[in-house]
């Protein structure tokens, strides 16, 4: 926009000054009347000076200062627009929560609310392939399903084990589940959305929703009818009341516009076409393009279009009689290229027009990183195109050439990338030291002492293995008979454990891992 419009680098618009006065120093210095007005009479003068006919109003010194006005303007970056930077991801992460109550098996919904909202889930995959989802579910208790993952047959997967009969706890919290999905997300550099597709949010988790001052967008998706249908129980039977009555569960569409009310979440309720999840991806762009906007994004320097002109307007210095040196320096390389490869021409004449760290920038706009990282100087640039192709080792020690925050929070990158987490904690720790208020390097060194821990874990575990002290072993100490019997103290088994562990159906790993959590989480 017009009002977003300013200078990067506003100091070089000085240069401006040059070129009226260039002008006027040529003006003076060619101009013979005022060489001799001191010397001669002004009435003499008259007569002894021939003025030339037909005197070009286009002089080389006006081509001169147009050209110092126009690479004045470029150098000053001017810039109206923001571009993301390298290492932010083109797609917004998706958290989806799904609500495994009971009355999400109400056939209201063909063929059953639940089914539908799985159906709604496999439709968003197929519009957002490529990008990162991860799944909850919730009831009573709120439970990771699957970390962020853009492997949506492995979500899939998961999702077709999705029951209310794998819940620990009955009943619904709306506001538990918000904060578990949040803290998921928490880690994240860019902003995502929270999906919540349920028939129903309790009136108690308004307040969660309202004071709710994460960067994620929030979206709720109400599935089911306001008449409401019979429900379903796992034997295929329907859900009866006290008096024997069939239990019809109903949307309570008034508490999803209360809620809209009442809080930022956009609400929208289940329809039988796709248009429902076509507002869902709309949404999910359009918030993530806003946010990244706001925040997350660098200022476009649109300057070196200006060259444009510039190659333009310096095309006519080969016009007769005016000053063509620097022409004779582009013959010269045109003479040495054709004995050299293809390649090296094309950079050659690239090196007229742009620096190495111009012609980096222009490959990495092409998506060619591999080119980049030979053509930036800049060792910051430089490492953003070695990681880029996966040279981690390289980024990081083109990165370790400054000592600025940035650096140190790349080089934490690019070591949790090469699973040394002990490294990137003290890189993070010193871009913090620079940068204390930076919720991105303070939200990467959580996710680093995390994978630290679990690498300890997993060491101390395979250690152990390998001594024969398995956790839960009974060991004997039969020499000579004279030993003790002994047991070794079990470990606590944590939900990871069972995912490394069991080897059995999705639906039966998740309903152990969710019961390992609800019994952890009980104070």
């Amino acid at each position: 926009m017009i009002t977003d419009f300013h200078f990067l680098r506003p100091l070089w618009l000085l240069a401006l000054l040059a070129a009226p006065l260039l002008v006027m120093l040529i003006g003076r210095r060619t101009d013979v009347r005022s060489q001799w007005q001191n010397m001669i009479a002004p009435h003499l003068l008259d007569h002894l000076l021939i003025e030339k006919g037909g005197r070009r109003w286009l002089q080389p010194v006006h081509l001169t200062a147009v050209l110092i006005v126009i690479a004045a303007i470029a150098a000053a970056g001017p810039t109206w627009q923001r571009e993301k930077p390298p290492f932010v991801e083109d797609t917004a992460p998706l958290a989806i929560a799904i609500d495994l109550t009971e009355t999400m098996n109400a056939t209201d919904v063909s063929p059953t609310r639940l089914e539908r909202a799985k159906l709604k889930v496999q439709d968003i995959l197929s519009l957002r392939k490529g990008a990162r989802t991860a799944l909850f579910a919730y009831a009573g208790t709120a439970h990771m399903v699957l970390p962020l993952t853009d492997d949506a047959n492995l979500i899939k997967t998961y999702l077709a084990a999705l029951s209310p009969s794998i819940m620990p706890v009955t009943g619904r919290d709306t506001g538990r589940a918000l904060q578990v999905a949040e803290d998921a997300l928490s880690s994240e550099t860019v902003p995502g959305t929270i999906l919540f597709m349920t028939d129903g949010v309790e009136r108690t988790a308004f307040d969660a929703f309202a004071r709710y001052q994460g960067r994620n967008d929030l979206m709720v998706l109400g599935i089911g009818t306001a008449d409401g249908g019979p429900v379903k129980t796992a034997d295929g039977q329907f859900l009866t009341d006290a008096t024997g009555a069939r239990v019809r569960a109903k949307l309570d569409v008034d508490a999803l516009k209360a809620l809209q009310a009442a809080s930022k979440a956009q609400v929208a309720t289940v329809t039988p076409d796709d248009s429902d999840v076509r507002w869902i991806i709309r949404r999910i762009q359009s918030s993530f393009a806003q946010k990244t906007a706001e925040g997350l994004t660098r200022w476009y320097d649109a300057g070196w279009w200006l060259t444009i002109p510039i190659a333009l307007l310096a095309a006519l210095w080969f016009r007769r009689g005016w000053t063509v040196r620097w022409a004779v320096y582009l013959v010269a390389v045109g003479t040495v290229l054709p004995g050299v490869k293809a390649e090296a021409a094309d950079r050659s004449f690239a090196d007229l027009w742009f620096t190495p760290d111009q012609q980096g920038q222009r490959a990495i706009d092409r998506g060619d990183f591999q080119g980049a990282a030979g053509d930036f100087q800049d060792p910051a640039w430089q490492g953003v195109a070695l990681f880029r192709i996966g040279r981690y080792q390289d980024a990081i020690d083109a990165f370790a050439q400054g000592d600025t925050a940035e650096s140190y929070y790349n080089q934490g990158n690019a070591l949790m990338h090469l699973d040394k987490a002990e490294e990137a904690i003290a890189a993070y720790q010193q871009a913090l030291k620079r940068r204390p208020d930076w919720p991105e390097a303070r939200q990467n060194l959580a996710v680093a002492e995390k994978r630290k821990a679990d690498n300890d874990k997993q060491d101390q575990d395979a250690q152990q293995e390998a001594a024969g002290l398995d956790p839960d072993q009974i060991q004997f100490d039969d020499k000579g008979k004279k030993g003790k019997e002994g047991t070794v103290a079990g470990a606590p088994q944590t939900a990871e454990m069972w995912m490394r562990n069991i080897q059995v159906s999705p639906a039966d790993l998740l309903a152990r891992k969710f019961a390992i959590e609800a019994k952890d989480a009980v104070p």
